[in-house]
C-alpha cells in the first residue's frame, strides 16, 4: 500500500486554492442568476454603438448629407428633393451653419432634418468628455437658433467615435447616427458608375445612406439614385422618422431593433 504524504505548507496552499475556486464559482452562479451578464461584460469594456440602420417591416430608407465645406450646391439639392417629393437629413457642422445661415434656413423650411455634425468637425474620439459635450451642445444651440428647430440627431465627424462620444450624446438626449451605405462620393477617384453601383447594391429597407454636399457627382447622380431606389419599391423619410425613439436596442451590427 502506498501513502501520499503532503506537508503542512503544501496542504495550506492547496486549501487556499480550493477556497478561492469555490468562491469564484459561487460568485459566477450568483451573477448568472441575477442576469448581470445580460447587460454588461465583466471581462471587457463593451463597445457602445450608434444607429447604423433600422430594422423595419416598411420599405423605408433615409438619405443623409454631411455638410462641412461649401454650400453652393444646397439650393440645387433641395430643388431635386422637392421635385422628387423626398425629405432627407442634413448633418451640419456648427461653424458651417454659422457661415451659411441661409442654407440652414432653406433646409429647415423644406422640412428636412437639421442635424448635428459637431461644432468644429473634430475627431471626437481624440477629445475628452467635456470637450465632446461642448461640441455637441454648441452645435445644437447654433443650428437651433438659425433654423428655429430642435436638433435631436448627431453624427460624429469622420464617423469617428468611442464609448465616451456615444454615451455623451445619449446623455444629452440626442440620437447618435452613422450609416450602413456609404456612397464614397467625396473620393476623387470614385466614378459616377461606381457610386451608383455601391448604393444600388447595398441599400435595403432600413438603410441610412451617406452623401456629402459640395462633391463632384452627388448633385448630378441624385435624381437617378432616387429614381432607381423608387423602382426597387423603396420610399424615403428623414432619419428622425426612420428611427425608433424608445423601446429599442442596438444589435452588434449597429442595427436598431424593437424590444
Amino acid at each position: 500500500m502506498k501513502f501520499i504524504i503532503i506537508n503542512r505548507k503544501r496542504f495550506s496552499s492547496y486549501l487556499f486554492i480550493l477556497v478561492i475556486g469555490m468562491g469564484l464559482i459561487a460568485l459566477f452562479i450568483t451573477i448568472g442568476r441575477s442576469g448581470v451578464f445580460n447587460s454588461i461584460n465583466v471581462f471587457s469594456n463593451q463597445r457602445v454603438l450608434p444607429i447604423y440602420s433600422v430594422e423595419t417591416d416598411r420599405n423605408l430608407v433615409s438619405i443623409t448629407f454631411d455638410c462641412a465645406w461649401g454650400a453652393g450646391d444646397i439650393p440645387t439639392i433641395l430643388e431635386i428633393l422637392k421635385k422628387e417629393n423626398v425629405r432627407a437629413s442634413f448633418f451640419m457642422v456648427g461653424q458651417w451653419g454659422e457661415k451659411y445661415p441661409d442654407a440652414v434656413k432653406l433646409i429647415a423650411n423644406d422640412g428636412h432634418d437639421v442635424a448635428n455634425h459637431g461644432y468644429s468637425h473634430l475627431r471626437m474620439s481624440t477629445i475628452g468628455k467635456e470637450k465632446c459635450r461642448s461640441e455637441i451642445e454648441l452645435c445644437n444651440q447654433k443650428l437651433g437658433e438659425i433654423s428655429g428647430t430642435k436638433v435631436i440627431l448627431f453624427r460624429p465627424p469622420y464617423g469617428d467615435y468611442n464609448n465616451t462620444v456615444i454615451e455623451t450624446c445619449n446623455e444629452l438626449g440626442s440620437y447618435p447616427i452613422q450609416w450602413n451605405v456609404d456612397s464614397l462620393d467625396w473620393k476623387k477617384e470614385m466614378s459616377r458608375q461606381a457610386i451608383l453601383e455601391r448604393i444600388m447594391k447595398r441599400t435595403k429597407p432600413g438603410s441610412i445612406i451617406l452623401f456629402h454636399n459640395d462633391t463632384q457627382y452627388t448633385v448630378e447622380l441624385l435624381p437617378q439614385i432616387i429614381s432607381q431606389l423608387k423602382a426597387k419599391g423603396l420610399d424615403f423619410v428623414p432619419v428622425s422618422e426612420l428611427i425608433m425613439k424608445d423601446n429599442y436596442y442596438i444589435d452588434d451590427q449597429g442595427r436598431q431593433q424593437r424590444k
